[in-house]
């Protein structure tokens, strides 16, 4: 992958974009906290926000009172949505490593029914805002439950807590980040103003990978970093990190550098149990719900599967133009969804990996990242702004509801009980955190 961070994403969205400029102070003296003003890369957060609701949140009444559930004030720009939403199909262009004719494949894309609404929009907050240090790295945003959300803010991990509408920082990696707790054989170091490229957050532990190849492992339930390491020789950016159990049901950590190589730790003391060496620079891994198979994406265009125990290839994956960055199983563990810079993701049926199951599309930009719900009745895949696509497994994916905003996609995530849609915009303005919940036709009604 390209070994680029923070402003050169800043300069790639301007090139892209040629975003016209909303106002300056588009709030009419309504600011935001003063703890939250600047935009600075030194942490200086309280550890909780004001509880009260600042005039710049919006809420699902807000919103069915013609309110724009991103704050934009429409009606004082020299633009409308509609017009600046077609500038802007009008003038992104999508980033590509390989350059390849991508006509054909509009023909193999499924014809997908939207307008439907499976997640409703629920509130939206700038109390806490997402940054991007790696323009195709987007997994920078976890719910581990409706009420709890864990998310990359410049150089801290933030916890929003949906309920009571706060946010707390639980991680700070711009000082020295000094382990605590030393395990034999973990060989942990001390780090400092670590960039946060990658992270994932599940069963009381926050994984983070670092832009120079670093690993951060912190228990929520203690104050201290467990584990902090540099994990490659060569400050190769850490892509991906992944929590998960292992067919025996032990709980693993799993790491994807630029130097190629998938490494595997113990969850309880950092031990690196294996690593597995790839042709190309892994971008991305998940293992499948049994914890029997590994999916390794990066930089080729085919994908692979292999014995999560053995690092041993069992089936290549071929169909897509461009490489990959984002992949998730279907939680029966039969399909796996990989998505791809070529503005597309692809199901496969793990029983039969000759060709994709089907191809489903973005709107303008390449896929970088997916989620399915606990349930498996859900799909959702972001693109690099703008767009989130949510489809209906159910309906063999030709259902679907488009989820259109304005600004870089740092990362989104279902609730474990399927009952809530995160989206992480990143964005000097208008960033913030989007909630939407899931539609029940049997009484569904809005929680103020």
């Amino acid at each position: 992958m390209a070994q680029l961070q923070n402003p050169e994403l800043e300069n790639m969205v301007d090139d892209y974009y040629e975003m016209a400029n909303f106002d300056e102070n588009p709030f009419d003296g309504d600011e935001l906290p003063a703890d939250i003003k600047e935009d600075s890369f030194e942490s200086d957060l309280e550890d909780d926000f004001n509880q009260s609701k600042p005039k710049t949140d919006i809420s699902a009444m807000d919103a069915r009172n013609g309110k724009d559930i991103q704050g934009i004030p429409w009606e004082r720009l020299n633009f409308t949505r509609d017009r600046y939403r077609e500038t802007r199909l009008n003038q992104y262009r999508n980033y590509e490593n390989l350059y390849r004719p991508r006509k054909e494949i509009e023909k193999e894309c499924k014809q997908v029914e939207k307008g439907h609404n499976f997640y409703d929009f629920q509130f939206n907050t700038r109390l806490v805002k997402s940054t991007v240090v790696h323009f195709q790295l987007r997994n920078l945003l976890w719910a581990t439950s409706k009420h709890d959300v864990y998310l990359m803010q410049n150089y801290s991990v933030m916890h929003w807590s949906s309920l009571l509408r706060r946010g707390k920082e639980v991680l700070n990696v711009a000082r020295p980040i000094v382990p605590i707790l030393k395990y034999p054989g973990s060989a942990s170091q001390t780090l400092s103003r670590v960039q946060i490229s990658t992270m994932s957050v599940q069963d009381n532990l926050i994984v983070a990978g670092g832009f120079h190849g670093e690993l951060i492992c912190k228990y929520l339930n203690q104050p201290v970093v467990a584990f902090c390491k540099k994990i490659t020789d060569e400050n190769s950016i850490t892509n991906a990190v992944d929590i998960f159990y292992n067919s025996n049901g032990l709980l693993r950590v799993m790491t994807a550098n630029n130097d190629a190589q998938v490494r595997v730790f113990d969850a309880g003391n950092f031990a690196c149990l294996n690593h597995f060496v790839f042709p190309w620079s892994v971008n991305n891994t998940s293992v499948s719900p049994d914890g029997k198979m590994l999916a390794v994406l990066g930089d080729s265009a085919e994908c692979l599967v292999a014995d999560v125990q053995s690092g041993k290839v069992l089936g290549n994956l071929k169909g897509h133009l461009d490489y990959s960055f984002s992949s998730a199983w279907h939680p029966d563990g039969r399909i796996l969804a990989t998505g791809n810079q070529d503005t597309t993701c692809r199901l496969w049926d793990i029983r039969n990996l000759s060709k994709s199951l089907a191809v489903l599309k973005g709107r303008m930009g390449a896929i970088r990242a997916i989620r399915f719900t606990s349930d498996g009745r859900f799909m959702a895949m972001a693109e690099p702004a703008d767009f989130v696509h949510v489809f209906d497994t159910q309906s063999d994916y030709v259902t679907g509801q488009e989820i259109d905003l304005f600004g870089e996609i740092a990362g989104i995530s279902f609730s474990p009980d399927t009952e809530a849609l995160f989206v992480g915009i990143a964005d000097q303005t208008y960033g913030s955190l989007l909630e939407f919940n899931r539609r029940r036709y049997n009484g569904y009604s809005d929680s103020l």
